[in-house]
């Protein structure tokens, strides 16, 4: 089965600078889109940033401009460049991948931006 690892997330200061990476694994062949959510406490999980196979992006308003979504398809992998952290950035980041028609998660990772 396909599996989702995300890595890179930790505490970071406000101002500061984090990079997410999530690594798809399994009997794969290509993947259509790939993206990041999150989850902050008492709120509901929202859409980041989503990447095309074609490197087309979309983000959220609240990460347009800050946040960088990438990939490479031969690692099939896709990363978050998260810069100017802000204290509402903290959340659990959750990586997923649409491959052929199915959709899948990763387990999460938390990101806290604290002084």
């Amino acid at each position: 089965q396909v599996q989702l690892v995300e890595s890179g997330g930790g505490l970071v200061q406000p101002g500061g600078s984090l990079r997410l990476s999530c690594v798809a694994s399994g009997s794969i062949s290509s993947i259509n889109d790939m993206g990041w959510y999150r989850q902050a406490p008492g709120k509901e999980r929202e859409l980041v940033a989503v990447i095309g196979s074609g490197g087309d992006s979309r983000y959220a308003g609240s990460a347009k401009g800050r946040f960088t979504i990438s990939r490479d398809n031969a690692k099939k992998t896709v990363f978050l460049q998260m810069n100017t952290l802000k204290p509402e950035d903290t959340a659990v980041y959750y990586c997923q991948a649409q491959i052929w028609f199915r959709t899948y998660w990763g387990q999460g990772t938390q990101v806290t931006v604290s002084s």
